[in-house]
């Protein structure tokens, strides 16, 4: 069988790429080694879907740790507003949330794929299900790629396969086995945008279930004064460790946790200094002044938390209140204001919302997506060394490597031929 193009992954990344090269008149076939198309994009954003986030491109290459460099071209030929017209081209309806996170106003990442899929096959995209195995490469050049169904031909060949990140939906990295067969270096292959187990994983399995919705997390490597990361959001308590969006976060500032230690500081009252923390403590206590300290908390604190914070204080709990002294105070405010976990390990790879490594990108176009290394050969989306926060941000680095990949082959072919 044979295309102008073929993209391998009916992801995100690899189906609007596939309409793109259709609307720009190219033959695409589109091979999906699982039995439908966007299974990890259906489950995206809760099931929802943060599509991208409305901003403009500086602010996604502020939030792009690895590699942000590379993204300018792209992102500057397809930035967030660019991705929101585009769906709401196609019918769906944005809504813009908290941190400018874009949903579909459906709540349905459902829809999302929907829209893909219709988009890719209503522009001439044909989408089969088969699983590639090799690329068939001649001279330096991609020819098509080798399925366990059969030969598919073309002269343009697209990784889109994502990392590996929940690999039941599909992305179980045969996209970093395919860029090793043409010769490029895959970097280390870790999770990013995933929760944390912690050395203190009894404690925080006492107030399992509590989402702290205004608390400001900060990450510190051992060693370090100044914190990788800090940010005022949201997390999570679980039987493990530490989850939630500012965990998920933080997490992509970890390398090599197996080499480095890492220590997590929770402000649970981050509108409050030391000083304004402490006046409404004396506040609290002369209302409960005859209360043991253990259930003096009640105003200030969730219930699940404020054990934990009884202990860290080192204050007896028994202990009345009117009974505690300021040195006791002090150490209860630094108990609130610096509460601290140790991270034991990133949960599995197969948890993380995406994957950290892949395509070295050295070895990538970064205008084009074409490889350096073979002619005709393109990564887009995940596959690629490029990983970003939570927010849309991955959403859009999909989006955009798309665009710019096929852009290029548009045009390229267009002057080919001309």
């Amino acid at each position: 069988m044979r295309s102008d193009c073929i993209v391998i992954g009916g992801g995100a990344s690899g189906l609007f790429c596939a309409a793109q090269l259709a609307k720009g008149g190219k033959s695409v076939t589109v091979i999906e080694h699982m039995d439908r198309c966007g299974k990890k994009l259906a489950i995206t954003g809760k099931g929802r879907c943060n599509v991208t986030n409305d901003c403009d491109a500086e602010t996604v290459l502020a939030n792009i740790p690895r590699n942000p460099r590379f993204m300018f071209s792209a992102l500057s030929g397809f930035a967030p507003k660019d991705t929101m017209e585009f769906f709401e081209s196609l019918g769906v309806k944005l809504k813009t949330e908290r941190g400018n996170r874009v949903f579909p106003q459906s709540d349905s990442a459902g829809e999302i794929v929907s829209a893909l899929v219709g988009a890719a096959e209503a522009f001439g995209a044909k989408i089969v299900f088969d699983e590639a195995g090799e690329l068939i490469i001649e001279n330096g050049a991609v020819r098509g790629v080798r399925c366990r169904g059969g030969e598919y031909f073309a002269d343009s060949v697209i990784v889109a396969t994502g990392g590996r990140s929940y690999p039941k939906t599909g992305s179980t990295g045969d996209g970093y086995r395919l860029a090793k067969q043409a010769g490029h270096t895959v970097t280390a292959i870790t999770p990013s945008l995933c929760p944390v187990v912690t050395v203190e994983h009894e404690e925080c399995a006492e107030a399992m279930g509590l989402s702290l919705r205004n608390c400001t997390l900060s990450l510190f490597e051992q060693g370090k004064k100044k914190a990788l990361f800090s940010e005022l959001g949201e997390m999570l308590f679980t039987h493990f460790g530490l989850s939630g969006p500012l965990v998920l976060s933080a997490s992509a500032h970890i390398a090599s946790p197996e080499k480095k230690q890492y220590r997590f500081e929770i402000d649970l009252k981050p509108a409050l200094s030391e000083q304004q923390l402490d006046a409404r403590l004396l506040r609290d206590f002369s209302e409960f002044e005859n209360r043991e300290f253990r259930n003096s908390l009640v105003k200030l604190l969730p219930a699940k938390i404020a054990p934990i914070i009884v202990r860290r204080s080192g204050i007896e709990p028994e202990k009345r209140v009117n009974q505690i002294t300021r040195e006791e105070r002090q150490s209860l405010v630094r108990a609130i204001k610096h509460l601290d976990y140790t991270l034991l390990r990133l949960r599995p790879i197969d948890e993380a919302i995406i994957t950290r490594g892949g395509v070295k990108v050295s070895e990538i176009d970064p205008k084009t997506m074409q490889s350096k290394l073979c002619s005709g050969l393109y990564f887009i989306g995940e596959v690629l060394d490029v990983d970003a926060y939570t927010g849309g941000f991955n959403l859009q680095i999909a989006f955009s490597t798309a665009h710019s990949c096929a852009l290029n082959i548009c045009s390229y072919q267009i002057e080919r031929n001309v």
